[in-house]
């Protein structure tokens, strides 16, 4: 059958490094850092005492006190990400079919705060069990797409997708396919996460999979440097809102670009540790290609998934050498984790919005907290070290990769 394109006509975003896209986008260009000192609990007997906050929020600016008691804080920053989506897509609700509207939303984790909150509080009680009634659907990691449906009539396809720090790449080619094939006309996807908290930092810390350059906190998330020692822990939500291109056109709508490819991928591997040649990320840049139905020389942009973890950096430039080979060199590459920190379940949807707009504005942000060239990494990639590259972009991969061997890759073109 022939399939339907799909194409990306609203975009919302609340980050460390800025409460709505444009304030993100210009940070990025811009080389923000968004780490500093953890702000949310005292941090004394922790190994790690910062974290890529989202600066400035206060939830009664969105919800009124009544409905802030229904929603963690992920389900917050997911809600707001989407209205501003929504808000920007020019969408009239009442012109079109909410039946062939969904959403498809993604946490890692879910409502960390409000388990660790409402367990916390169990614990330090006398055993009587005096439990907030929201406690589990305010926990439970598809709260955000019901959410979202309920808000605005959504009556499509609804669901979340959960695979780790892979999950909003994995809603956003959920959200394609089912387009693709003609199941829906539009869909509202992405993700959010809430977990800096004790619970998240003494977690992370306890892997040893954190930075605990406490000393200079900015400088902490140094994707492929010498001295990287772990991601920093970041927060927040991005959406998207992906549109059948025939209905997009209809409507007169403006449209960031085109959604052509995606591919996923296992390890199959370890629990936590990537493949250390990287054989997975391969499989899964390589689907995409296929799925796209164009070669690795038309590739202009990757925006890395690039951690700042020893391992995770070293497998996934191994990828991009091997699968791309003398065309690798070409590529403009970059990790925007060294400004936001790793948002975790919330990072593809992020991450693709900054991929959508390096190809529409021609425009690659850096990869900044360069210091030292690490030999492992002598592949002769361009990074795109220390500040932005104006480049002309077509095509564009962003890649997502979650503990458990869990990989995706989704592909943007410019929309032409």
């Amino acid at each position: 059958m022939e399939l339907k394109r799909v194409v990306v006509t609203g975009l919302g975003a609340v980050t460390p490094i800025g409460n709505t896209v444009p304030e993100y986008w210009d940070s990025l260009v811009n080389g923000v850092s968004g780490a500093a000192p953890i702000t949310r609990f005292d941090t004394s007997k922790f190994k790690t005492q910062f974290a890529c906050e989202v600066k400035g929020y206060d939830g009664l600016n969105h919800f009124d006190r009544k409905e802030l008691r229904k929603y963690d804080l992920y389900a917050q920053y997911g809600m707001i990400s989407a209205d501003e989506a929504m808000r920007d897509s020019g969408i009239d609700l009442e012109r079109v079919d909410k039946d062939r509207f969904g959403v498809i939303w993604a946490s890692g984790i879910g409502g960390l705060d409000t388990f660790l909150n409402e367990v916390g509080d169990f614990a330090r009680g006398d055993g009587t069990p005096r439990f907030n009634p929201f406690f589990i659907p305010k926990m439970i990691a598809d709260i955000t797409a019901g959410h979202i449906s309920i808000r605005y009539g959504l009556r499509g396809p609804n669901f979340a997708t959960v695979s780790a720090c892979a999950s909003s790449a994995n809603s956003l080619i959920d959200a394609l396919n089912y387009i693709r094939l003609g199941k829906a006309d539009l869909f509202l996807t992405g993700g959010s996460e809430a977990a800096v908290n004790e619970a998240g930092v003494g977690g992370f810390n306890a892997m040893h999979a954190i930075s605990t350059r406490n000393d200079d906190p900015a400088t902490a998330s140094r994707p492929f440097d010498k001295d990287r020692d772990g991601f920093v822990l970041g927060e927040g939500g991005g959406a998207l809102v992906f549109e059948e291109l025939e209905h997009a056109l209809a409507r007169g709508a403006r449209i960031y670009g085109e959604v052509v490819g995606s591919g996923l991928s296992a390890d199959a591997y370890h629990m936590t540790s990537p493949h250390p040649e990287g054989e997975g990320a391969i499989l899964s840049m390589k689907a995409a290609l296929h799925d796209a139905g164009i070669t690795t020389a038309d590739i202009d942009h990757i925006n890395t998934h690039g951690t700042s973890t020893p391992l995770g950096d070293v497998a996934e430039t191994k990828a991009v050498s091997t699968l791309f080979g003398e065309h690798a060199p070409r590529i403009a590459v970059n990790s925007t984790k060294s400004m936001t920190g790793h948002l975790l379940g919330a990072a593809g949807a992020v991450e693709a919005i900054a991929a959508l707009l390096a190809v529409r504005n021609s425009l690659v942000p850096p990869t900044i907290n360069h210091f030292t060239d690490d030999p492992e990494l002598a592949y002769g990639l361009d990074y795109t070290f220390g500040q932005a590259a104006k480049r002309e972009l077509r095509y564009a991969l962003s890649n997502t990769f979650g503990f458990g061997g869990h990989n995706a890759t989704l592909i943007f073109k410019k929309f032409e």
